[in-house]
């Protein structure tokens, strides 16, 4: 599975100017020849702006399914298409879709855990279920952000048969070594391959990272962004999984009669 990374550098509180890069940005991508291509958090709005938040919003995740599922189909790839901020039922929430090759929409997570250190649970509603989905017979799971840092979220995907973790983020140039360690450690403790696509540029004060980041079961990197707005692309080789799960077992080896989580 060929893996194409847009780290995206957006205008703060700018809908329509973010969508049209977006647009433009993934048929950049798609000459690369990816199998899938992802996008990083809240794309459409930044994260986050806090006046008039709901007026800037997707609504039911309708303008992505109808601009970025339709893109997905011309292009004829499957598309993580980032994460939005999303009106659902008078909430917002921080909402990632997925599409697949004909432009279906195959999985839509809201973001669980809420970034309470910038007052994300003061806007969004946090979600409530886990998101796992197939992309040409991948198994695949799907975090945003601070997900990461709950390490119980990605060990539960990986029970329930996900070879593969995307991660879409916003996250901060301040603590971009927690990011690269907490990337690695997911795929190395799940024996998975992890895909992190951050932002990059200035959202007000905040400079974020960049840093996106392909890395494999072993823990190798597979490819790595600098601090720009840039595309990285690597091919997944998913016997690796297989391989590794089969050496090191570590899922036949688990005690969970003696984890109290």
């Amino acid at each position: 599975m060929k893996i194409s990374c847009i780290q995206m550098d957006m205008m703060f509180g700018a809908a329509d100017e973010n969508f049209e890069h977006a647009k433009r940005l993934i048929r950049a991508a798609v000459q690369n020849g990816p199998d899938v291509i992802i996008l990083p958090e809240t794309w459409n709005t930044g994260f986050f702006p806090r006046e008039n938040l709901p007026r800037l919003c997707d609504t039911d995740c309708t303008r992505v399914k109808q601009e970025l599922g339709t893109l997905a189909a011309e292009l004829h790839v499957n598309l993580i298409a980032g994460s939005v901020s999303n009106v659902r039922e008078g909430r917002v929430y921080n909402t990632a879709c997925v599409f697949d090759r004909v432009g279906s929409c195959v999985a839509q997570y809201d973001k669980t855990h809420l970034f309470t250190p910038m007052g994300e649970h003061e806007y969004y509603t946090p979600g409530d279920h886990l998101c796992r989905f197939s992309l040409d017979g991948t198994e695949c799971g799907l975090i945003i952000c601070y997900d990461i840092r709950f390490p119980e979220l990605t060990r539960s995907l990986a029970l329930s048969g996900a070879q593969m973790l995307f991660v879409v983020s916003q996250w901060p140039q301040a603590r971009v070594e927690h990011l690269q360690a907490l990337v690695r450690a997911r795929a190395i403790e799940n024996q998975m391959y992890a895909v992190c696509c951050n932002s990059c540029g200035m959202a007000g004060e905040t400079k974020y990272a960049g840093a996106s980041v392909i890395v494999d079961p072993w823990g190798k990197t597979l490819a790595q962004a600098a601090e720009h707005e840039e595309v990285i692309t690597a091919t997944c080789d998913m016997a690796v999984v297989g391989d590794i799960r089969q050496s090191i077992n570590v899922f036949c080896d688990r005690r969970p009669e003696l984890y109290n989580v």
